[in-house]
């Protein structure tokens, strides 16, 4: 057999190797400037802010907002929710819930693009990145450029920034759970707890990781709303798109030229919107599940529209009625429905917090016996009181009963004090003459209300439990 045979026959024996996962390709994203690049701005500046400096406020001689575990107090502002108010947080997570589906079907991904602590903190680690290594092409070639003294400076300032500003964020945000005055005392004498320690660590590197190595891949492949956003999208659906029948055919061209006499579209094929893109995509080629409706895409579009003289708007945000050349619904039932359903909550929850009493009764009767009789023939129901001070204050309280005739109210004691957030039980016994029992089960009506404080008071209602009335 000749020798180009022989390699042919090794060619086609050699087994073929298909790789199932791509190699992932380090994203760079191009600094941009526009209208929505400034929104993004604003927006990692108020949530950054409100994130770092919330818990260095006072607020009525404790920290403004702080979630004590120990002591099971959670102050927020002017607020104290104890455990027992567990409920309100419950329906603040069904409010939230309600919010992203609102404003995805309304407006695409918002919330990714503008709030999530994923995008706010990639975001400050780009920006520290460009300050450090430079702009997008200077970054490119460092990368490419073997290790050297500068180099190795360069990224190790790089990072130690990230570092530090990682530890910072982990401190932080211990400092919600711990006062913030005290740990930062606790840290500067290097007396920390092995919980605070360990937390401190834990989030600074995970912020570390998610927000400087890992970045688009925890959208692309880690958050599970990328993968069922579609499910809320509809063709009404503000997304952001790129106009095929105006941008094609795309191709390079001078300013001076008109496309038309070329059989060009208006894209110039600059592939700017792809080098700004965080998750590295090119919106011409379709709405796709990595894109997280950031818009740098449509401030760096319409800024080459601007120097080549042609309509902003390539890219731009629109629905896909709207591309289709069809009206567009703004008011459709999934909106109103989510708008109604979040006005509603939102005013119960506010309404509910307004009005709420920091006072706490539960009342459950003795299930051993339905009622007893005494040696002096009185029915006696036997009653166990949970009683929860939920005040910022010690208080004392009265307790009383009605609602049967003559009935007598034994407790055992006739003083009831409750410290700031206690909870006492109190076992009571109320005895009733059977001649005023007009039916099995009566209704009683117990009343705790503190002694210094009018507006400080609660009603529960019980059963008494009597013979069967013939």
């Amino acid at each position: 057999m000749s020798q180009p045979a022989e390699k042919n026959l090794k060619n086609q024996t050699k087994p073929e190797i298909e790789e199932v996962y791509a190699k992932h390709k380090k994203v760079y994203p191009r600094k941009v400037t526009g209208i929505f690049a400034s929104l993004r701005t604003l927006g990692v500046f108020v949530l950054l802010g409100a994130y770092y400096l919330a818990p260095w406020f006072r607020w009525d001689g404790h920290q403004a907002v702080l979630f004590d575990l120990p002591a099971r107090k959670f102050y927020i502002f002017g607020l104290t929710f104890w455990p027992q108010d567990f409920f309100y947080l419950a329906a603040l997570l069904i409010i939230a819930a309600l919010s992203l589906f609102f404003f995805t079907a309304l407006a695409g991904r918002l919330w990714c693009g503008y709030a999530c602590p994923q995008t706010v903190w990639t975001e400050a680690f780009l920006w520290i990145e460009r300050k450090v290594e430079g702009s997008r092409n200077q970054q490119m070639k460092l990368d490419k450029t073997a290790m050297n003294t500068n180099k190795f400076y360069i990224k190790s300032l790089k990072h130690f920034i990230w570092i530090v500003f990682s530890l910072w964020t982990g401190f932080t945000f211990v400092g919600y759970f711990t006062p913030i005055l005290d740990l930062g005392l606790a840290t500067m004498q290097i007396a920390l707890g092995p919980w605070e320690t360990f937390w401190i660590l834990f989030y600074g590197f995970a912020t570390y990781g998610n927000a400087g190595w890992m970045r688009e891949q925890v959208c692309i492949y880690m958050c599970p709303y990328a993968r069922f956003q579609s499910a809320m999208f509809d063709k009404d659906t503000l997304i952001i798109s790129y106009d095929e029948q105006r941008g094609e055919s795309r191709g390079a061209r001078k300013k001076s030229i008109d496309p038309k006499e070329k059989g060009l579209g208006d894209c110039v094929d600059c592939t700017l919107c792809v080098q700004v893109c965080p998750t590295g995509i090119d919106i011409r080629d379709g709405l796709q599940y990595q894109c997280i409706g950031c818009a740098a895409c449509v401030d760096v579009c319409n800024d080459v529209m601007d120097k080549m003289n042609y309509d902003k708007g390539l890219v731009r945000y629109t629905t896909q009625n709207r591309m289709d050349g069809k009206t567009t619904h703004l008011f459709r039932p999934r909106i109103i429905i989510y708008a109604a359903l979040l006005v509603m909550l939102s005013l119960a929850l506010v309404y509910s917090i307004a009005t709420r009493i920091p006072l706490e009764l539960n009342i459950i009767r003795d299930r051993n016996a339905l009622y007893k009789e005494t040696v002096d023939g009185m029915v006696e129901n036997i009653y166990t009181l949970k009683l929860i001070n939920m005040d910022t204050k010690d208080h004392q309280y009265e307790l009383r009963v009605d609602g049967l005739k003559d009935l007598i109210f034994i407790k055992p004691k006739s003083e009831i004090k409750i410290k700031s957030g206690e909870v006492i039980n109190l076992a009571v016994r109320i005895q009733v003459d059977p001649v005023n029992l007009q039916q099995t089960s009566n209704t009683l009506n117990f009343y705790l209300s503190a002694t210094d404080q009018a507006d400080l008071a609660v009603t529960e209602q019980a059963r008494f439990i009597g013979p069967l009335i013939k």
